[in-house]
């Protein structure tokens, strides 16, 4: 079967990051918002952590926002859901600032642009733990856009987080496709590869390569975005 979907992670791999500087900084920037409104900046912190595990632990009953939340509000009380409008603020504006310890690949928009022309179908498959305001806005520091993509994962229609299988599974169904007729590149050795157990073939790029000590990549196809474009075009020459 020809390829006909290309399946995108973003952070680390369209969008060039180191993933702890990022964490870090919009942890810091999120706990100065917060700050003012009572929340300790340690506690606010934790409650983020607590809440990521809980949604990366998502059985698929729950859309992701709607555990996450529910872990916030067992931690804050009720009361913190009058604050979700300063949260919304603070990835409207604050959060923009991210952008500045990121880096940014014109290769990553170029090859987009080219897959889009020879027909393929995308899909932004970034870990479904942000909200869309934030996503898009990480897909527009990548110089792309939201409108790129047939579906971007966020934590709002989302029910499974990577590596579980269960999130690949989800964006076959949604979009009526099967794995034989796509592809997936990512920079994660554990959260992307899991594609491939779904029968997804699987690129790694390496430029912010994700891989935990004793991992082996060697039989992977792996490495910078020339190679990734000699990878689909001879997938799509087949």
């Amino acid at each position: 079967m020809p390829i006909t979907t290309v399946l995108f992670d973003l952070d680390g791999t369209l969008l060039p990051m180191d993933q702890e500087v990022f964490v870090r900084t919009y942890l810091g920037l999120l706990a100065k918002k917060m700050a003012p409104l009572g929340y300790d900046p340690q506690k606010l912190t934790e409650a983020i952590w607590k809440g990521t595990a809980a949604v990366v632990k998502n059985d698929g009953v729950q859309t992701n926002e709607q555990v996450f939340w529910q872990v916030f509000r067992s931690l804050f009380g009720e009361a913190v859901m009058r604050d979700m409008p300063v949260f919304e603020a603070f990835y409207r504006n604050e959060f923009q600032q991210v952008a500045e310890v990121c880096g940014k690949n014109p290769a990553a928009a170029e090859l987009v642009g080219d897959l889009q022309k020879r027909g393929l179908r995308l899909v932004l498959a970034t870990n479904p733990l942000f909200p869309a305001v934030a996503t898009h806005s990480r897909i527009r520091w990548a110089g792309l856009e939201p409108g790129d993509f047939a579906l971007v994962t966020t934590y709002e229609n989302s029910r499974r987080c990577k590596p579980d299988l269960g999130y690949y599974r989800d964006i076959l169904e949604e979009l009526g496709l099967t794995a034989e007729e796509c592809v997936m590149v990512g920079n994660d050795a554990c959260e992307d590869l899991a594609a491939a157990q779904v029968g997804l073939p699987v690129f790694l790029l390496t430029d912010c390569l994700i891989c935990k000590p004793g991992c082996d990549i060697s039989q992977v196809p792996h490495g910078g975005f020339g190679d990734l474009r000699r990878w689909l075009d001879g997938l799509m020459e087949r």
